[in-house]
């Protein structure tokens, strides 16, 4: 089986803060070359596409360029959305592919067992992805959040907003019945014919995952259990995670009387 895999990098990233989350150290690489890294070491795969930021192409080639030429990566400039990106990478797809695999940039730690399920799955069906099942108590909550703080009148004289200690709470509308409940992860294995014809019908539509658009059409999408620590890092605090996860130490701290 012939495998390409599409690499969606163009995200903004927001909530992981100032810092581009794939350009961060793990062990030496780059977040994104340690997820890039893993398919270039399995015989399935026959292309990889990364798709970057079209807003600033130039300085994501820049920096990561020459790396993912050296594996022989396909690196082209996305769109505005995920699914834009996504569509992007598809286009450029060989002729003569098997399966077409969709994997988030964030997600450095997936395995071999979890990507031989998938493979194996993937024999026979036309649309598998990765996912885990739900475990907790799930809530729904009104989007609306509240701000509770503790308001401090002198350190608000010299601070301003700095000596306020606050914290956003949100008001639960609905305990789930959380049986049959999975979040989704990446990998996303898929037939190519399927997953263009799912991409050729969007017109407007989003989603979060290339599964949906394929459960669009009718089409069945089947699950195989993923893995807790095929975490994305999506916060400062999943990056610290799956550093752990990779067995990264964490950088040294300079000798107290060297650091002045």
């Amino acid at each position: 089986m012939k495998i390409a895999v599409i690499i969606p990098a163009a995200g903004s990233s927001t909530r992981f803060g100032e810092r581009d989350k794939l350009a961060e150290d793990l062990g030496g690489r780059p977040l994104l070359m340690r997820t890039v890294e893993f398919f270039t070491k399995r015989e399935e795969i026959a292309q990889i596409i990364v798709v970057g930021p079209s807003k600033d192409f130039d300085n994501f080639r820049d920096r990561f360029g020459p790396a993912l030429s050296f594996h022989g990566v396909l690196i082209v400039s996305g769109g505005e959305t995920r699914m834009d990106s996504v569509q992007k990478g598809l286009s450029l797809v060989e002729d003569g592919i098997d399966r077409i695999a969709v994997h988030d940039a964030a997600r450095p730690a997936l395995t071999n067992a979890l990507f031989d399920h998938l493979l194996l799955a993937s024999n026979e069906l036309d649309a598998v992805a990765a996912a885990t099942q739900i475990t907790g108590t799930v809530k729904r909550t009104k989007q609306t959040k509240r701000t509770i703080g503790h308001e401090d009148d002198i350190a608000d004289a010299i601070f301003g907003d700095t000596g306020k200690s606050t914290v956003e709470v949100y008001e639960v509308e609905q305990t789930l019945d959380r049986t049959g409940l999975w979040e989704l992860q990446t990998p996303q294995i898929f037939k190519p014919s399927l997953l263009k014809r799912a991409y050729a019908q969007i017109d407007g539509q989003k989603a979060t995952d290339d599964a949906k658009l394929v459960e669009e059409l009718g089409e069945v999408v089947h699950l195989v259990q993923g893995e807790s620590r095929n975490i994305k890092v999506t916060t400062q605090s999943d990056l610290s995670l799956v550093k752990a996860i990779l067995g990264v130490k964490a950088a040294r701290e300079r000798a107290p009387h060297k650091r002045f």
